[in-house]
């Protein structure tokens, strides 16, 4: 097949999350083009061609899906680039995405809260904040400790955990200067334990699901790892199916994914505190399959270039597999990722990018790469998962 006849596929995003869904396209036989403001993304050597532009501006990538005349587009890891594939669909009537107003719904926390409230779906007590009288007048209907998030964000940027009206107006500032919004999510800090909740949708019904638990390491608002089978209770796995077809029928959602994060609180059940509809990122998609044997990577791009995908007869149960992301306890130069020998056998998949004298300036978010192990047992994921940042970790060299 010649590039010209092979279908033109736009892809929002080129990092390394995107790999599993770049090779995925292709393998469907379209001509991908990657996008991002980051030339140096692992994922763009994986397209046929890369242009350098901005997927969060919705204008912009609708420019460039006409110059490139592509038949579909997918939005990749992140929230910005899924609310401009919804925007660029709607303009051209590709099929496989929702409305850009109905994907501002759940992608935008204030707006997603307001929908669950309105739905009956359990989230944490939200108010949304827009200066800084907005943010006391939304203090005083909450206890302490709250939660301060800006609307637009994933991936623990800009959240903050406050315990005085002083913290919460530093975190007011903090929110907005990193977000394209000047409003904030203030809301109740629930407790409980960590969870992903990760279902395909066919006409509002889920018809597969996979369920894990998170780790994190010195960031406490950024996934480090998941391993599955989950230890979710099966109330709260019905639970979490019933919201997700009420919010999809309500919203008339259209085929594809619907991943939640969620806390499981001991007196509440499980407290959905993310939604989005597009691939996690960190090979999650990878991690699912690996579990399941489900091609999720493959059904995403199905479902975003309108194909749809193929009916899944049953939800299989996992096998004990954890994903964790490699990442550094300080600044510094790398030097190399030590490996300890009680995990070797456990290791059956890796994806190192980090190279010796890359700087690491921020412990909390640099990651040098992702290493996916299985175990035979439940006890020896759980054990092991508890001491994976000693089995595996990033040598640092401080800085002179």
């Amino acid at each position: 097949m010649t590039y010209k006849k092979m279908k033109r596929l736009l892809m929002l995003g080129g990092g390394h999350s995107e790999i599993p869904l770049i090779l995925a396209a292709k393998e469907l036989g379209y001509f991908v083009i990657s996008t991002g403001n980051n030339p140096k993304g692992l994922g763009h050597a994986y397209a046929d061609r890369f242009v350098c532009a901005d997927f969060s501006n919705p204008l912009q990538m609708l420019k460039l899906a006409k110059d490139e005349r592509v038949e579909a587009i997918c939005s990749g890891c992140n929230d910005f680039a899924l609310l401009s594939a919804a925007f660029v669909g709607e303009s051209l009537g590709f099929k496989g995405h929702d409305s850009f107003e109905v994907s501002k719904k759940i992608h935008h926390k204030d707006k997603f809260r307001a929908l669950c409230q309105e739905l009956g779906v359990f989230t944490p007590k939200a108010f949304r904040a827009c200066s800084i009288q907005d943010l006391e007048e939304c203090i005083e209907k909450l206890d302490f400790p709250v939660m301060v998030k800006p609307i637009d964000l994933t991936g623990g940027k800009g959240i903050s955990k406050v315990h005085s009206l002083a913290m919460a107006k530093e975190a007011f500032l903090l929110a907005t200067q990193k977000s394209k919004s000047p409003c904030v999510v203030v809301e109740e800090f629930v407790t409980g334990t960590n969870h992903g909740f990760s279902a395909l949708i066919q006409d509002q019904k889920v018809v597969f699901y996979f369920a894990d638990n998170e780790q994190y390491f010195l960031n406490p608002y950024l996934v480090s790892g998941a391993n599955t089978p989950s230890t979710l209770q099966e109330s709260s796995l019905k639970q979490l199916k019933n919201d997700v077809e009420k919010i999809a029928q309500t919203l008339n959602l259209c085929d594809g994914i619907f991943h939640v994060q969620l806390i499981e609180s001991p007196k509440h059940g499980p407290v959905i505190i993310e939604a989005c509809r597009r691939a996690p990122g960190d090979f999650y998609v990878e991690l699912v399959r690996y579990a399941t044997g489900v091609p999720y990577s493959k059904y995403l791009v199905m479902a975003e270039t309108g194909k749809g995908f193929p009916k899944i007869s049953k939800n299989k149960r996992a096998d004990f597999v954890l994903r964790h992301c490699v990442m550094a306890n300080e600044e510094g130069v790398f030097e190399s990722i030590e490996f300890d020998s009680r995990v070797d056998k456990n290791i059956f998949d890796k994806h190192i990018w980090a190279k010796k004298g890359d700087w690491v300036e921020d412990k909390l978010y640099y990651k040098a790469g992702i290493v996916f192990l299985k175990f035979d047992e439940l006890q020896e994921m759980q054990d092991k998962t508890l001491l994976m940042n000693e089995y595996i970790k990033c040598k640092i060299n401080p800085f002179d």
